[in-house]
């Protein structure tokens, strides 16, 4: 377990883990708890604009046959190879409301939660990388995991538990006051 650190030095801290996951097993019951935690993300309204949809690594075959389904054959054996060791992925969706404020505000809502979830789940070891890949649009794929007209995949989050000695990057941003104007 990571230590006990300020929320800003987490926020520096966390990373996106995309690979060299451990082979632990990432349980549903331990996403519904971070998320329960997650959704105190601040949303307009109380609309809470989300739900999810949890693939296990027991059903992780079935949903990558779905993603291969969305490509043609000869990028196939690139996607494997990209999917094949995360132990879980989380979708993130969100009702499309037809009002262009509505939407944006859910939409903001639902990003926020997501961040929520990232910092939660780095405080457990368990790593997280946000994707939004080509097949989250495909009307297949989004049959196939039940997203309804007027729903939008927000995005697909790969989850797995993460050696922390493992993932030390050397990252960098723009201090805020080289982007900051007055008025």
């Amino acid at each position: 377990m990571i230590q006990q650190q300020s929320i800003a030095a987490v926020i520096r801290e966390r990373t996106s883990i995309k690979s060299n996951y451990l082979p632990n097993e990432v349980k549903e019951e331990d996403v519904v708890t971070l998320l329960n935690d997650a959704v105190w993300a601040p949303n307009h309204g109380l609309r809470e604009p989300w739900r999810f949809l949890f693939v296990s690594g027991e059903r992780k075959g079935a949903f990558m046959q779905t993603v291969l389904s969305c490509y043609e054959a000869k990028a196939h054996e690139k996607i494997i190879s990209k999917l094949s060791d995360v132990p879980a992925f989380l979708i993130a969706i969100m009702p499309e409301d037809p009002r262009q404020k509505i939407w944006e505000e859910d939409f903001a809502a639902i990003c926020t939660l997501i961040q929520n979830l990232q910092l939660l789940g780095w405080e457990k070891q368990l790593g997280m990388v946000w994707k939004t890949p080509n097949h989250m649009y495909d009307p297949k794929f989004r049959r196939a995991i039940g997203v309804q007209n007027g729903e939008k995949v927000v995005g697909i989050l790969q989850l797995g538990y993460f050696d922390p000695n493992m993932n030390k990057k050397d990252r960098k941003r723009t201090y805020a006051k080289d982007k900051l104007t007055a008025f």
